[in-house]
């Protein structure tokens, strides 16, 4: 196969070197022989490039820029992302071209990072960053993890890796999706039209649900009345997932106890926003889910993987359904 990557214009942490393609071929074994590839920094290399190609891997923001374009033969793009709602509408995307996400390759850290911020929710950090910023000194006591309750929706590989590490620390995780099977790291899964129900006993809740148009805003207003006082929120998934007005309100109300985000509506948060100020919550720049030193070295074996499955006639694992919005 004819394979072509194309760099970032602007991130030098997440560029694709050759002595990567050949690690990543190297652990492939036979799926990664025979191709050719490619690696373009410049817009005159991605159309040379994409001339020829019949699989293109890039990120989000190259591959929304540079469509449409010249490539007859193209069959496949793996946008090195999970969450591709940024290039909605997919009127760009040619005819008969398969996309794929990158779902996988954030687990392990955005797992990680969701443990961290319910740890710092239970031990009550949040209120302590905004009474250093005060000078403030006021004793609050938290707890330990053991025996309370968190809801995670969305159980894919971010949520999935989260509810693994709260049940190692003995919480009691209910697992919210569209479909209400059995999750290993769950005592109890819903479907998100049964979240109103348990929204009054969740202690911590972890948003890590791709953006559609069907879990747009989910937690809104009256939703954030339903949990309990003191409840801490996380979310990493997309920031339009949460009513961000209402959440300011919460806590500035004192209704809620503490929040960690690190998605938002606008990103980045312009200087001056109500964010910048709100008490009780902690931000970060949507870095919740990447590690460099793995990032690209993990998009590849995604690929790699989605490769050998089509080659064996199977269903590609990371391909995104344009209907579904995941």
């Amino acid at each position: 196969m004819r394979i072509h990557l194309q760099n970032p214009v602007d991130d030098q942490l997440f560029r694709f070197s050759p002595a990567m393609w050949e690690a990543a071929v190297a652990r492939a074994e036979n799926i990664g022989a025979g191709h050719q590839v490619s690696i373009g920094e410049t817009s005159q290399d991605f159309a040379v490039g994409m001339a020829e190609a019949e699989a293109l891997i890039s990120d989000v923001d190259t591959i929304k820029a540079s469509f449409p374009v010249y490539a007859p033969h193209l069959k496949l793009i793996s946008a090195t992302s999970a969450g591709l709602n940024l290039l909605a509408p997919f009127d760009w995307l040619p005819p008969g071209v398969s996309l794929l996400n990158n779902s996988g390759t954030h687990a392990e850290k955005a797992g990680e990072f969701a443990l961290m911020s319910v740890l710092m929710l239970a031990s009550r950090i949040p209120e302590f960053v905004t009474g250093q910023r005060q000078e403030i000194w006021r004793k609050s006591w938290g707890s330990v993890l053991r025996g309370h309750r968190v809801t995670v929706v969305g159980l894919g590989s971010l949520g999935g890796a989260a509810a693994r590490h709260f049940t190692q620390f003995g919480m009691h995780v209910t697992g919210v999706r569209t479909r209400a099977e059995p999750h290993p790291y769950c005592a109890e899964v819903i479907v998100t039209g049964d979240l109103d129900r348990v929204l009054p006993s969740t202690e911590f809740l972890l948003l890590a649900c791709p953006l559609t148009q069907a879990t747009r805003n989910l937690i809104d207003r009256q939703r954030l009345a339903l949990l309990p006082p003191g409840a801490g929120l996380i979310n990493i998934g997309r920031g339009a997932l949460l009513d961000q007005d209402a959440l300011c309100d919460a806590l500035e109300a004192g209704r809620i106890g503490g929040a960690v985000l690190d998605v938002f509506v606008p990103e980045p948060v312009p200087p001056g926003h109500r964010l910048w100020t709100t008490p009780n919550l902690i931000m970060t720049p949507h870095i919740s889910a990447d590690d460099p030193a793995t990032y690209n070295a993990d998009s590849l074996d995604i690929f790699f993987k989605n490769l050998r499955a089509l080659q064996d006639g199977l269903p590609m694992p990371n391909f995104f359904d344009l209907q579904r919005g995941y």
